[in-house]
């Protein structure tokens, strides 16, 4: 984990279009920067893009603000996430 910030230089602006990154605490706002970081992710580019998480939070903390969050994280990306952290598989949607 990192002394990071601001996020506006590590993840892409699209992915917070409606807020100003530079606003956002890493700690305080975790539940909204970790599945926005991951929302527009494919199998393809899941490895790269969930990295500048890793670097800002522990696999635990990825994996459970992805378990409770609201925002419209795909099964298949829960699936990505419980196979790169060995965890029981998890889905948003049945």
């Amino acid at each position: 984990m990192s002394a990071i910030k601001d996020i506006s230089q590590i993840f892409p602006k699209h992915l917070f279009w409606d807020v100003d990154p530079k606003n956002l605490d890493i700690q305080d706002d975790k539940d909204f920067i970790i599945p926005r970081a991951l929302i527009a992710t494919t199998a393809e580019t899941f490895a790269k893009d969930i990295q500048p998480l890793e670097k800002l939070y522990s696999k635990m903390q990825i994996v459970r603000e992805l378990q409770k969050t609201k925002e419209r994280i795909s099964n298949e990306v829960c699936k990505l996430v419980a196979r790169r952290y060995h965890v029981r598989q998890f889905l948003r949607y049945a």
